[in-house]
């Protein structure tokens, strides 16, 4: 029960919330199914089952974005994480979680002020030459306003909303709460591994309150750009930025969907696309470390056909391990090898129901429908998609660095072919892609592995008789264990718990009928409505066991 689950009362709230704006959307089963209705009844709170019924007639996928929407800063930044997901929703999800939008209403700078002199140690105004009030941009998680420092350059203020950690650790709770009762209960749920996304989501969403961190990733992505990549970070000034406060050099530029100002500018679209796509590929194949988000609000457009990234709390990572799967994924895709590209995608899936046989089959008829197509007219956001969905139909779920990076090739093909229709982002890849495989089996390579896999050899071959010793010594003293963990069994468990207790009900509540029955032949000298007083109580309390009980069957019945 999720009323079980709940280990503080302060987020019933929130839960009341929550279970409101789900019945208005039409998701009232959903609220009974994992307990939310039960659990807020006993605490006293009222649900409008009837709320907002024509809500309910929207297509699933518009009710539930527009449930995220309602529900707030969380859950909207859970939307666009499940908008990268695209190895476990279909297009049309997507394209729905793909249109929540990071606004929200502006904080009063009074507040923000407050904030600001208590991360800079002296009001704002002392600290920089000028403070606009009025901020840039409004997002869930910050607001930016402009500041001048004494010498006249222009820096980003991005602040962090008073408040918000708090607001969105109760919600966190609650995220972790409902997947656990979802992946339990909701059989047709489970392949989705609700805990898995929220334990994910919590961990991205906690990186990117941290502006430290934000600050981090922008001078580890700077310093791995080339000198003459076109690609410009902004310096970040780090004697005022700290866990709240980012403080960083201001790009004055155009922005990324403004394309007729780019035009206007005289700047080459087919130029900016080239240098755009060929450092976000760096960054993923050769360097493993990549701005996971290059969507057109997050890019400037700058003189001399430079662009200007901003926004670095969203990072993917990739180990040298994981680059060179990528790079065999698409070298087998590309050679038409598909027993090749299918064993990578098994080994990527943690699922031991996969059929094998029938995957490599998909995949050889992936490979063939785009056999023969120039990589001029390869759309590579479309071959995404289609694989995909090869990987939808076998439910098998891409670990989460690969699924940042899929997003990150789809959301940079776009952009690409937005700023130049007959852009080759296939073309760009195959290079890099030859590169990293060929560096990854080159001698001096393969030889530190077989150095590093030799010394772990012969590590463990060192530890092996202790470990040996230790194993035999438990199993003399009878103190080996072996854990079995069947959720399946939970359930029974509790469900003879639940019967356990009602059948203690009925047979009490049956000796108090008896008991009573026998008493009411004891004449006395207490007496209620005409009766013995003892025999009236238990006759009383037998029927409010009785009650009890018939309306603790009836609900089970229901749910």
């Amino acid at each position: 029960m999720l009323w079980q689950a709940l280990s503080a009362a302060r987020d019933i709230g929130r839960m009341q919330d929550i279970a409101s704006v789900l019945i208005r959307y039409g998701f009232g089963d959903v609220v009974q199914r994992i307990g939310m209705a039960g659990a807020l009844q006993r605490a006293g709170k009222v649900l409008h089952w009837k709320e907002g019924e024509e809500l309910a007639r929207l297509r699933p996928p518009e009710r539930v974005r527009r449930v995220l929407e309602e529900l707030g800063p969380t859950f909207v930044k859970l939307g666009q994480v499940l908008a990268t997901r695209v190895d476990l929703f279909g297009p049309e999800w997507l394209a729905e979680f793909g249109k929540l939008q990071d606004h929200a209403p502006a904080v009063d700078w009074e507040e923000i002020e407050a904030q600001l002199t208590e991360d800079l140690g002296a009001p704002p105004e002392e600290m920089f030459e000028r403070v606009e009030r009025e901020p840039l941009a409004a997002a869930s998680l910050a607001q930016v306003h402009r500041a001048w420092l004494e010498d006249g350059t222009a820096v980003a203020l991005k602040v962090r909303r008073p408040g918000i950690k708090s607001v969105i650790e109760a919600d966190l709770r609650l995220l972790r709460r409902l997947a656990e009762i979802l992946e339990s209960e909701a059989s047709e749920l489970r392949h989705y591994r609700p805990r898995m996304l929220v334990r994910h989501f919590a961990r991205s969403l906690r990186l990117e309150l941290d502006f430290m961190a934000e600050c981090r990733n922008a001078e580890r992505i700077a310093d791995s750009l080339e000198p003459d990549s076109g690609i410009v970070i902004p310096d970040i000034f780090w004697e005022w930025s700290c866990e709240r406060l980012n403080v960083q050099a201001c790009l004055d530029g155009i922005p990324g969907r403004d394309l007729e100002s780019v035009d206007a500018a005289g700047l080459d679209r087919h130029e900016i696309a080239l240098r755009g796509t060929r450092a976000i590929l760096l960054m993923i194949l050769e360097e493993g470390f990549f701005h996971a988000d290059p969507h057109p609000g997050n890019i400037l457009y700058l003189p001399g056909n430079r662009i200007g990234l901003l926004d670095f709390g969203m990072v993917g990572r990739l180990s040298e391990q994981r680059r060179h799967e990528v790079a065999e994924l698409l070298h087998g895709l590309v050679s038409r090898d598909a027993e090749s590209a299918a064993n990578i995608l098994i080994e990527w899936s943690e699922d031991d129901k996969v059929d094998e046989e029938k995957l490599r089959e998909d995949v050889d008829e992936f490979i063939d429908h785009y056999h023969g197509v120039p990589l001029q007219q390869l759309d590579l956001s479309s071959m995404i998609g289609d694989i995909t969905a090869v990987l939808r139909q076998h439910q098998l779920v891409l670990p989460a660095d690969l699924v940042l990076m899929l997003k990150a090739f789809i959301t940079l093909e776009g952009m690409g072919r937005r700023l130049d229709p007959n852009f080759d982002m296939a073309g760009e890849a195959a290079p890099i892609i030859e590169e990293v495989l060929r560096r990854h089996y080159a001698p001096i390579n393969l030889a530190r592995r077989m150095r590093k896999s030799v010394a772990q050899t012969l590590r463990l071959l060192g530890d092996l008789p202790a470990d040996l010793s230790r194993l035999l010594r438990n199993a003399s003293k009878g103190r080996i264990e072996v854990h079995v963990d069947i959720r399946a069994l939970k359930e029974v468990s509790n469900q003879l718990d639940q019967a356990a207790s009602r059948l203690t009900l009925g047979i009490v509540t049956a000796a108090l009928i008896i008991g009573s029955a026998i008493v009411m032949n004891v004449q006395g000298d207490k007496q209620a409505f005409g009766l013995p007083l003892f025999g009236f109580l238990g006759f009383v309390g037998a029927a409010i066991g009785g009650v009890w009980l018939l309306v603790s069957i009836w609900r089970s019945g229901k749910d």
